[in-house]
């Protein structure tokens, strides 16, 4: 990382920050943004025409991981919104890792094309140590999208504390009996990827611990803020696995959302995110 602000002599600098024109007059605030020597436009999503293959299904994706999850996400919110468009999804929700990055970019990409969006994140919990470019991140995962402005809001205050409270990079700090106060009514959780609470429980300890961890969820965050996810990746054990997840969400009246757990926007973004999964193996055997 370097400076590369332009050469300025200090008189013209004083000069700007005195809020003077070069004749002397008030400065205007198109004066700063056009003369400001160390800021630059906040990029722009390109304005491009999609062709739209179209969608017989309603579908809106609810777990997708965009680079702004470091190692993880292969793909930027721009390519994301703009496949999402191009297959004719309904909704698109951004779920990286403990935090909102990537929204901003996210918003605009999905304003520019007029695609309904949704906000979320994957919480990293139970962590003891940083975990950045670890291969296989300990841990579990909570899968939050929020309901409004007032559920971004309070799960933007608890990444922001979990951050801080976690005293180094890459271990943010949840109280899971904090998120439960903070998220209950405003937030809808999904039991996740394998490393959801739910998923665990079923490799480890199958369906009965399976019903055991849902229903901890259901009591955290009531029976209309959770929802049973079911991914398919064509792998062997997916078919099983969705329908005892399944059978658990018709068991306790929950409702069911499919999901690809996204984490590249087309068939090539799979090869960078192999290349990524093979820089986090690399790093996690130079630490051990």
């Amino acid at each position: 990382m370097g400076w590369n602000n332009p050469d300025l002599p200090w008189g013209e600098l004083e000069r700007r920050l005195s809020g003077r024109t070069a004749s002397g007059k008030p400065i205007s605030a198109d004066d700063v943004i056009r003369d400001a020597p160390m800021s630059r436009p906040r990029r722009r999503p390109p304005q491009r025409t999609i062709e739209r293959v179209g969608s017989e299904v309603p579908y809106a994706e609810l777990h997708v991981h965009s680079s702004f999850s470091f190692l993880d996400g292969a793909s930027d919110p721009d390519a994301l919104v703009e496949e999402a468009v191009r297959l004719g999804l309904e909704a698109l929700a951004l779920t990286d890792h403990d935090g909102f990055a990537g929204a901003p970019a996210f918003a605009e990409a999905a304003q520019l094309h007029g695609l309904r969006t949704v906000y979320g994140a994957e919480l990293s919990l139970d962590l003891q140590r940083p975990q950045n470019g670890v291969a296989d991140p300990e841990g579990t995962h909570l899968l939050v999208l929020a309901r409004g402005a007032e559920g971004y809001h309070r799960l933007a205050g608890a990444m922001t504390e979990a951050h801080l409270g976690g005293d180094d990079k890459g271990r943010p700090a949840y109280d899971l009996d904090d998120l439960t106060e903070r998220g209950r009514d405003h937030w809808v959780v999904l039991t996740g990827c394998r490393k959801g609470a739910v998923r665990t429980e079923l490799a480890a300890g199958g369906p009965a611990a399976a019903e055991r961890a849902l229903l901890e969820l259901v009591d955290r965050f009531g029976r209309e803020g959770v929802v049973v996810e079911l991914t398919d990746h064509g792998l062997p054990d997916d078919s099983a696995r969705n329908d005892v997840l399944a059978a658990l969400a018709a068991r306790h009246g929950l409702p069911v959302v499919a999901t690809q757990a996204v984490h590249h926007a087309t068939p090539e973004g799979s090869r960078l995110a192999a290349a990524m999964a093979a820089v986090r193996a690399r790093r996690s055997r130079a630490e051990i």
